[in-house]
């Protein structure tokens, strides 16, 4: 699809921290939040702030948009239905749901593999599965490309496999995976994927049925909105899990029963404030057509920006003989999202950052919660990485401003 260039007026106006003095880079912990967003939950909380199911108008009203939040965020994610998105407070607390559901169907010598380099909270729910008899396998990134190979995923599987967990792109290296690739590998051998995209979705549009994943998390808090999170699952696997809510919530009430308490109400409905953001901005891009189209014509032309954005950066550090990038050294958007991580040598990543932070700029160090990958590398002695998150509403100003902070806080020593 051929996309016009982002307007980042535009963009950058509905931001309205992006008025203040400083620039924000460290957005795969948290991007800034979009007006739409936070004037959706404020006119919830002051207009339709009841409980639901009640028959009295606004309960209906406020039941209404609940279910409008649920249908625009699988439209957003490419689900078929809204009945298979899951909401709540963090991928974490999704991620641990979604263990403690599917404990039920592990068996003793059932196995489930994962990765050295994703988020502990894609490792860290499975492994507790551990308790139930479940066998864990690692899934490693090869030390030469700091890459996750099918060719070594295939020996880790076999009939005993249940899951396989993974990350959409790596919050440290920024890789973007191939998990269309995977899951029909994985499904191959009758397993089912889970993706953690919480450092994908960002960046790129989500299609979880055109990929085919069977489960697929992600934090809105880094999508330009609140402190929420969606999972998604296929229809007939979450109708297959237990109920975690009350006695009387049986397994059919999808996705009530894994939404124990219920969502928090008026941070569903301040999501839709993003898909309507991004199908503003395809429209600010020329795409035209179903909403859903526009999206997408959005995120091309995000990862177009981005890339430039990326490369300015990476350009510079590749000119440096005293950095090491951790994962790919180019800009490619087809291999890796603008999170990019780095060491120096002779410098503590706390030492440069926080010199970097008297630029009034927003970087950050360390595991990033990514601490098994982090320790295989042999970077904790550093205190991790240097990691830059950048997203479409950064520019190239930032990020010659980001070079120039850099350049003072790391001189080259002979």
């Amino acid at each position: 699809m051929t996309t016009s260039p982002l307007d980042l007026s535009f963009v950058r106006a509905q931001f309205p921290a992006l008025a203040g003095d400083w620039i924000f880079m460290d957005n795969a912990g948290g991007s800034q939040t979009l007006t739409r967003v936070a004037d959706r939950i404020r006119d919830y909380l002051l207009t339709s702030n009841v409980q639901l199911g009640a028959s009295y108008a606004v309960s209906r009203k406020s039941g209404a948009r609940v279910a409008d939040a649920h249908a625009d965020i699988a439209e957003l994610i490419g689900a078929a239905r809204p009945d298979e998105v899951v909401m709540g407070g963090s991928t974490t607390a999704l991620l641990y749901t979604l263990s403690a559901a599917m404990a039920e169907q592990i068996r003793p010598g059932d196995e489930i593999v994962v990765t050295n380099c994703d988020h502990e909270a894609n490792i860290g729910p499975w492994r507790k599965l551990e308790e139930k008899g479940a066998v864990i396998r690692t899934w490693a990134v090869r030390p030469d490309s700091l890459e996750l190979a099918l060719d070594d995923l295939e020996p880790l599987l076999n009939g005993r496999t249940r899951l396989v967990c993974v990350t959409h792109a790596s919050n440290i290296l920024g890789t973007i995976n191939p998990v269309a690739d995977i899951a029909r590998l994985v499904h191959r051998h009758g397993a089912k994927l889970l993706v953690d995209a919480v450092a994908y979705a960002p960046h790129r549009a989500v299609d979880v049925a055109g990929w085919d994943v069977d489960y697929y998390v992600f934090s809105f808090y880094k999508v330009y909105g609140p402190h929420f999170a969606v999972l998604y699952g296929k229809h007939e696997h979450l109708a297959a899990l237990p109920s975690l809510n009350h006695y009387f919530i049986d397994r059919s009430v999808i996705p009530y029963k894994l939404q124990p308490g219920n969502v928090n109400y008026e941070l569903a409905v301040g999501c839709t404030g993003i898909v309507d953001y991004l199908a503003e901005l395809g429209e600010r891009c020329g795409a035209t057509g179903p909403r859903r189209a526009r999206i997408e014509a959005a995120f091309d032309a995000i990862a177009a920006h981005e890339e430039a954005l990326a490369e300015r950066l990476l350009a510079y550090l590749r000119g440096r003989n005293d950095v090491r990038v951790i994962g790919h050294a180019a800009a490619d958007r087809s291999l890796r999202v603008p999170t990019i991580s780095f060491v120096v040598d002779g410098y503590r990543s706390d030492e440069v950052v926080s010199a970097v932070d008297q630029s009034m700029i927003g970087i950050r160090f360390g595991d990033f919660y990514a601490k098994r990958l982090v320790e295989t590398l042999g970077l904790a002695a550093v205190n991790g990485v240097i990691r830059v998150s950048l997203v479409h509403y950064n520019t190239l100003e930032e990020v010659d401003r980001l070079i120039d902070a850099l350049g003072s806080a790391m001189p080259q020593r002979r």
